[in-house]
């Protein structure tokens, strides 16, 4: 049995801790298919599921293909509210069978359990992600943490197989401190990884947000304390329920500034499409102000504005491009503008990640980034901001550009070339912004898809299919 390390506030830290309080929310959430099947959910919810959508779900219970089993089915009132009259809300909250037809994928996305030194921490740059809940107030059907979401087992490096486990303030405290103490008697580096600084956290999961204002206040102050200078909560909760940003979550973000003014605060949210935060007419069109823009859900608004009232608080949506969701450059268009006006900025869209059941939900690659670029036609320089990512197990990798023009005298590129950039490198980033040009392939959906066609491969993102490809070899 692991005994887990006592942590013990400051006195400064439990004198914050002392003053913040919880509240009860009610959700009204729905978990389980099986409440659909047997009608056990609200009058108004029960043709949320046509009965041929539900007999063909139940059709594959306990088999390989167990919908269920690859992930929980579950749903707030505020989204099912939103989502019974936009049909990309509900390609993304409902369960499909679609998603078990193939379940090529990885185990372990990112090979992310390569960069886990404590249980629940992803430490590949100066920011480290940490996983503090294992669920969400309501779960995406692509959710890129399926894994562990629906609590699968991973292989580890050591060969272990276990499931992801949860970051512990008394493991991951002492973690950083020491991390950062090696690094300020190194010259700014660590002096086994070349690391700098463990300086930003995002928490992560799962949702932050169906943690307890108590819970969350005190990871927020023991990673104050360890010398963390940002900390990032990412979070869909402004899009299933909304409500929990009240007076209470608030109030305990304004006394942790109080106690520790330095510690910036980035709140990550993840809106997928207009339809989760915007009014919609009888007719399904958007409501329009006078003077043009378009009108927010009450409660979401007045959240985001809540936020954004505070100085000191930044907001910022990423999210990926999802087939039936948002491959749609006007509604992507709509998003982005909408975004920035109420202040939240634009920071990535992704392309779909190599999980288990991937190509239910993925788009291919050039495909999103042409979707993206259509989308910002018409977008100022502020608000369109976002950049087309892809993750690799390197670290975040742009889709920088697709030319549909051959490039004379190379061979490979008779149909145009893709660059990939990438922007993070993991440990001592030695290959920040270097590149990868492949010839395109409009089919490929990850970057395997491009492994017949590398054409230069400076960033050596195609190294683990072994190929050792630097320069222009081909055209030799």
């Amino acid at each position: 049995m692991t005994i887990l390390a006592r942590y013990v506030p400051s006195a400064r830290e439990q004198g914050f801790l002392d003053q913040v309080q919880n509240a009860r929310y009610n959700r009204e959430i729905i978990t389980g298919i099986k409440k659909f099947l047997s009608g056990d959910v609200p009058d108004d919810m029960k043709s949320f599921y046509s009965r041929s959508e539900l007999d063909a779900l139940a059709a594959l219970e306990d088999s390989d293909r167990d919908v269920q089993k690859r992930m929980p089915v579950k749903i707030t009132r505020h989204y099912f509210e939103q989502a019974r009259n936009s049909l990309p809300m509900q390609v993304l909250i409902k369960a499909s069978p679609k998603e078990t037809v193939d379940l090529d994928g990885a185990e372990d996305p990112g090979k992310q359990m390569d960069y886990s030194p404590v249980e629940g921490l992803i430490h590949k740059y100066e920011l480290g992600l940490i996983y503090v809940a294992s669920t969400c107030s309501a779960h995406c059907r692509f959710c890129y943490r399926e894994e562990l979401i629906a609590k699968k087992e991973v292989t580890r490096p050591d060969g272990t197989v276990a499931p992801k486990g949860l970051a512990q303030i008394g493991e991951l405290i002492p973690y950083i401190r020491e991390h950062n103490r090696l690094v300020a008697e190194n010259g700014g580096r660590h002096p086994e990884t070349g690391r700098e600084k463990l300086r930003e956290i995002l928490m992560s999961g799962g949702d932050p947000m169906v943690l307890g204002n108590r819970n969350i206040a005190a990871w927020l102050a023991a990673l104050a304390e360890a010398g963390i200078e940002s900390i990032r909560i990412g979070t869909k909760e402004l899009a299933f329920f909304p409500d929990r940003f009240d007076d209470a979550f608030l109030d305990m973000l304004d006394r942790f500034h109080e106690t520790y003014p330095e510690t910036n605060l980035r709140i990550m949210v993840h809106f997928n499409h207009p339809d989760e935060f915007l009014k919609k007419a009888a007719n399904g069109t958007y409501i329009e102000n006078e003077n043009g823009s378009l009108q927010w859900l009450d409660n979401t608004r007045r959240a985001v504005r809540r936020l954004r009232q505070r100085n000191w608080i930044n907001v910022d949506n990423q999210a990926p491009i999802i087939k039936g969701i948002n491959n749609d450059p006007d509604a992507l268009r709509i998003m982005q503008r909408e975004l920035k006006r109420n202040g939240v900025e634009n920071h990535y869209f992704f392309c779909g990640r190599d999980i288990v059941g991937h190509k239910a939900f993925n788009v291919p690659i050039e495909e999103a980034w042409a979707i993206l670029n259509e989308s910002q036609k018409g977008l100022s320089g502020v608000e369109a901001h976002a950049r087309l990512s892809i993750t690799h197990y390197k670290g975040k990798t742009e889709v920088a550009a697709v030319t549909n023009e051959p490039i004379p005298g190379l061979p490979g590129a008779e149909n145009g070339v893709l660059i990939f950039k990438l922007l993070r490198s993991a440990a001592d980033a030695p290959d920040r912004c270097k590149v990868t040009i492949v010839g395109r392939n409009p089919e490929a959906i990850w970057f395997s898809g491009y492994v017949d066609r590398v054409l230069f491969d400076e960033a050596e993102l195609y190294s683990m299919y072994g190929i050792g490809l630097k320069g222009l070899d081909r055209a030799a």
